[in-house]
């Protein structure tokens, strides 16, 4: 992680070119080329073909960096650290990936990923449809070794197959489970609300080690209940942390593919976030942002705030380690 005597590269600065201008990296970070090392890498992944219900993921990276514009990332009121004076953060640019074929995009993304990866450093991805969840946990666990996966989403993601399609964005972190890239029994999904095609799912899930907190959980345990559960579930173990964000209600991301009734607000989001600060996160990714069906950029702004949240847990743990 980061050497203390490095002064990063940091993101453009918003009172010398203004944020509606300049280069259209995620929050104007520097592109990958322009450092010479770095701690954490944020990486698009526009691929969708994943997707069982409205296409249209694959814009999400170009959207969410469009939007992480408005962020002004020097510093972080909640969390009160300047994460990228802590950390050296690039983007990494897009994976050249297939549109055709779920098992193609696969290896393109894991060997473009492992690329950014090699040495230990870590990477955010932006999806996407949630399938590149598991290349980029292959990643993750390359480098790191099996993660605790903390799973922020509407849906379970944990069928066996759809459409005898074993690799899907619903079906991924099964696949996961079974080439052992999660710790078994410290994974846990939050904001769950979708429907089931049987309760004989719910079942299956508990069998793959999964708590789950049901997005109306929350109304009973409030922010800092699920926060604590988290933290218990997950210790002090390297952490895989997914955000689908379909976990919003639709009033607050209209632009997602499989949008469900009776989701976490933005604010309720955030909070529980913010609040996971002992979390020793090695990867993750914020996906299923479709721009097609957002309207004022509500969506994308909300995914590219959730990242920049991530890369700052990220920096709060560095700076607690040192």
């Amino acid at each position: 992680m980061p050497d203390p005597s490095r002064d990063p590269v940091r993101p453009v600065d918003g009172m010398a070119v203004p944020r509606f201008a300049g280069c259209g990296s995620f929050a104007r970070v520097p592109e990958i080329d322009r450092v010479g090392d770095y701690d954490v890498a944020v990486l698009g992944v526009p691929f969708d073909a994943g997707t069982s219900y409205r296409p249209g993921a694959r814009f999400g990276p170009m959207a969410v960096r469009q939007a992480s514009r408005h962020l002004r990332p020097e510093y972080h009121v909640e969390l009160d650290i300047s994460p990228f004076t802590a950390l050296q953060v690039v983007d990494a640019g897009d994976v050249p990936v297939t549109p055709y074929s779920i098992d193609t995009a696969l290896g393109q993304i894991t060997g473009h990923a492992r690329d950014v990866a090699h040495g230990g450093r870590r990477v955010l991805a932006i999806g996407g449809d949630h399938t590149i969840a598991l290349p980029m946990l292959r990643t993750a666990v390359a480098e790191h070794g099996p993660v605790a996966l903390v799973h922020f989403d509407a849906h379970l993601d944990t069928w066996d197959t759809y459409f005898h399609a074993p690799t899907t964005h619903g079906t991924v972190f099964r696949r996961a489970f079974e080439e052992g890239l999660l710790i078994e029994d410290h994974s846990i999904h939050v904001g769950i609300r979708g429907p089931v095609y049987d309760r004989a799912d719910l079942d299956a899930d508990k069998r793959l080690g999964f708590r789950t907190i049901r997005a109306g959980d929350i109304d009973l345990l409030g922010t800092a209940g699920a926060i604590q559960a988290i933290t218990e579930r997950v210790d002090d173990l390297p952490v895989y942390l997914s955000v689908d964000i379909d976990v919003l209600d639709p009033a607050f991301a209209p632009g997602t593919g499989t949008p469900e009734s009776g989701g976490l607000t933005s604010r309720e989001l955030l909070r529980v976030l913010r609040g996971l600060t002992g979390l020793n996160i090695v990867g993750g990714d914020v996906v299923e942002v479709a721009p097609a069906y957002d309207h004022a950029e509500i969506t994308s702004i909300a995914a590219a705030t959730v990242l920049f949240d991530l890369i700052t847990l990220m920096a709060r743990r560095a700076g607690n380690a040192r």
